[in-house]
C-alpha cells in the first residue's frame, strides 16, 4: 500500500507542482489549501508524512506543526520555508519537525527529503514492533505453566504490572522468583528504565548499606572516590532487591525511609537525592516468623508487601513437568529431543528439591550426555530413575485399619502433624498443605487445635 503524504500550501502552483512530483515518485497525495483544511484532511486521510508551508494566511505552519504534534506525536512533518526565513525553519524543527527545505527547491532534493523522511517512519515502526515482541516475550514465555497455581500467579502478574505498587515474591530457592520480577518490570510503563538487581544474602554486611545507597568519597576507608549505589542506578526504573529477609536490621529503617519518602541519602553524604523508583522483593525465607522474632521490622514488611506473589513449589505443581522439559530443551538448542515414557514417569514423580533450577540443570546435563534424540530411564541420575526423592502415593502416607477410621480424627491429626513439622507455623502449615492460611485456621478452630504451652 502506498504511503500517504499530505501537502498544505496556499501557493496553488507551489502545490501542484509538489503533488505531480510525489505522485510521479509512487505516492499517495493529500493536498489542502490551509491550515485549518489540512488538520480536517489529516484526521481523515491519516497521513505518513505531512509537508506544510512554513508562511499561511490563517493558520501558519508552525501552529499546524504543533496541532499535528499533539494529535500524533509519531507523525513527521516537513517545513516549507523560503530562503531568507531558515532561522524560523530551525525553530520549528526544535518543536518537533523532521526536516525542513527551502524555496526554491528542486525535485530531486525534495524526493530524497521525503524518501529519508518514510525510511525514518518505516524504522520507528519496527523498532516499535521489536519492543512490544521483546516485552510480550518477557511476559511470560520464560515462566513456564499451565497449572493452576501459575495461572494465579500470571494473573497477579498482569493487573499488577503496570503500577506503581510494591511487590514481595515468596517462595523457596530455584522457583523462578527473578523470572517474576523481570516479567513486572518488561509488561509496566517502567520498561525502557533500568532493572537493577541485587542480592541482599550474597553482599557483606558492612558494604551492603554502600551498595544500596552509595556513598561519598573519604566515609570511610577504602572510599577513595564517590560510588553510586543501586537505587540511583535504578532512577525512573525498577529495583529488585533479591533475598530481602537477610537485610540487616540495622539497615531496615533506612530502606523504610527510602520508599516512604522516595530519598536516598549516600554513606558519610549531607545532600538527600530525590529518586523515582519502583521495587521489588523476594525472600524464600519464612517472614511470619521473622516478625515474630523481631529480625524483619513489620512496618517495613507491610510496605514491601502491598501486593504478595506466592511462587509454589515444582513439587506442588507436577503437571508443569513435561511443559518445563520441552521449554528448557529448547532453550538449549535442542527442541528434537524427547523423553520416552519411563523417563517422563520418573521426572514427574521426583520432588525436585532444587526446583525449577534443579530441572533445568538436569535437563542441559541429559543433552549433553544423551545417545540420542529420545532420552530413556537408564540415562537419568540414579535419584531420579530409582525413585529416591520422589513424592510419595497417597498408599504411602495413609495406611488406614481394616475395620475403618473416623475421618474428622484423620483430618485432626493431618493438621497437627502439618503444625508439628512446623515448629506451630501457621503460615508455613498451610502452604505443607497447600492450602490457604484461613482454611486452616478454620480447621483448628473446629477441631480446637492449639499451640502446646511453652
Amino acid at each position: 500500500m502506498k504511503p500517504t503524504i499530505l501537502i498544505i500550501d496556499d501557493d496553488t502552483s507551489l502545490r501542484r507542482v509538489l503533488e505531480y512530483n510525489l505522485q510521479e515518485a509512487g505516492y499517495a497525495v493529500a493536498t489542502a489549501t490551509s491550515g485549518e483544511e489540512g488538520l480536517r484532511l489529516f484526521g481523515e486521510v491519516e497521513p505518513a508524512l505531512v509537508i506544510t508551508d512554513m508562511k499561511m494566511p490563517g493558520m501558519d505552519g508552525m501552529q499546524v506543526l504543533k496541532s499535528i504534534k499533539e494529535r500524533a506525536p509519531e507523525t513527521l512533518v516537513i517545513m516549507i520555508t523560503a530562503f531568507g526565513t531558515v532561522d524560523v525553519a530551525v525553530e520549528a524543527m526544535k518543536a518537533g519537525a523532521y526536516d525542513y527545505i527551502t524555496k526554491p527547491f528542486n525535485r530531486d532534493e525534495l524526493r530524497l527529503t521525503v524518501a529519508k523522511a518514510l525510511q525514518f517512519t518505516g524504522l520507528a515502526a519496527e523498532n516499535r514492533r521489536l519492543k512490544d515482541e521483546l516485552s510480550d516475550r518477557a511476559d511470560f514465555r520464560t515462566i513456564v505453566g499451565a497449572s493452576r497455581q501459575m495461572e494465579r500467579v500470571f494473573q497477579v502478574v498482569r493487573k499488577v504490572a503496570d503500577t506503581e505498587a510494591s511487590v514481595l515474591i515468596t517462595g523457596e530457592s530455584g522457583t523462578g522468583k527473578e523470572l517474576v520480577a523481570r516479567s513486572i518490570h518488561a509488561n509496566s510503563s517502567r520498561r525502557d528504565a533500568p532493572f537493577v538487581a541485587i542480592n541482599c544474602a550474597a553482599i557483606p554486611r558492612d558494604l551492603l548499606e554502600s551498595e544500596l545507597f552509595g556513598h561519598v568519597k573519604g566515609a570511610f576507608t577504602g572510599a577513595v572516590k564517590d560510588k553510586t549505589g543501586r537505587f540511583q542506578l535504578a532512577d525512573s526504573g525498577t529495583l529488585f532487591l533479591d533475598e530481602v529477609g537477610e537485610l540487616p536490621v540495622e539497615l531496615q529503617p533506612k530502606l523504610l525511609r527510602a520508599l516512604q519518602e522516595k530519598v536516598v541519602e549516600p554513606v558519610g553524604g549531607t545532600k538527600p537525592y530525590r529518586l523515582d523508583v519502583r521495587l521489588v522483593a523476594a525472600t524464600n525465607l519464612d517472614m511470619e516468623k521473622a516478625l515474630a522474632d523481631g529480625s524483619f521490622r513489620e512496618d517495613l514488611y507491610y510496605r514491601l508487601s502491598v501486593i504478595p506473589i506466592h511462587l509454589p513449589p515444582l513439587r506442588e505443581r507436577p503437571e508443569d513437568i513435561s511443559l518445563l522439559l520441552r521449554h528448557f530443551c529448547t532453550k538449549h538448542g535442542s527442541a528434537q529431543v524427547a523423553f520416552d515414557k519411563p523417563a517422563l514417569a520418573a521426572l514427574t514423580a521426583y520432588a525436585w528439591p532444587g526446583n525449577v533450577r534443579e530441572l533445568e540443570n538436569t535437563v542441559e546435563r541429559l543433552l549433553i550426555m544423551r545417545n540420542g534424540d529420545t532420552i530413556t530411564l537408564d540415562e537419568l541420575p540414579d535419584k531420579i530413575r530409582s525413585g529416591n526423592g520422589s513424592m510419595p502415593g497417597p498408599s504411602a502416607i495413609i495406611n488406614l485399619p481394616p475395620e475403618g477410621y473416623p475421618l474428622e480424627q484423620l483430618e485432626h491429626e493431618v493438621v497437627v502433624q502439618a503444625l508439628e513439622r512446623n515448629q506451630w507455623n501457621q503460615a508455613a502449615a498451610a502452604r505443607f498443605l497447600r492450602i490457604p492460611r484461613h482454611t486452616l485456621i478454620y480447621r483448628m478452630d473446629k477441631y480446637a487445635i492449639t499451640p502446646p504451652e511453652k
